[in-house]
């Protein structure tokens, strides 16, 4: 696979599609499943709270891979993102409930860094609970 988006067809201030991803406990047993990350605060209600935390809450390389989804569908490839780096400023809470948690996801092209290259730099913004979540999210990408 490559890239599908053309660097000449693209500006700086290009938003790209805004999602929203939602996160359930269910999502994070597995998630924890998979990256063997099996910490009691991702899963189990009574522990998050006795270590201060409001509740279970997200995985925080799960909430970034989450994230740079917006990025990876629009650029057609995942290969395409050559770097990726985020702050965590706000933990994603998810209630044991019915509805859980919806991670909001936007992004725009803030830079065109090298023609030669063909990379742009994304930044995104990822809101939950209308709180910030990551901070500093940003990902170069080589476009077509």
């Amino acid at each position: 696979m490559a890239a599908t988006i053309a660097y000449a067809d693209v500006e700086v201030g290009t938003e790209l599609p805004a999602q929203t991803f939602p996160v359930a406990r269910e999502t994070l047993v597995r998630y924890a499943g998979a990256s063997g990350d099996f910490n009691p605060i991702h899963w189990n209600e009574k522990f998050a709270k006795e270590v201060g935390l409001p509740d279970v809450i997200a995985h925080g390389m799960f909430t970034m891979a989450e994230a740079i989804r917006v990025v990876t569908d629009w650029a057609g490839d995942p290969a395409a993102v050559v770097d990726y780096g985020v702050r965590f400023t706000k933990p994603v809470v998810v209630p044991n409930d019915d509805k859980g948690a919806l991670l909001e996801v936007s992004a725009k092209v803030a830079a065109k860094l090298d023609d030669e290259a063909r990379t742009v730099r994304v930044d995104l913004v990822v809101r939950c609970a209308d709180q910030k979540v990551l901070g500093m999210s940003r990902a170069v990408v080589e476009l077509a």
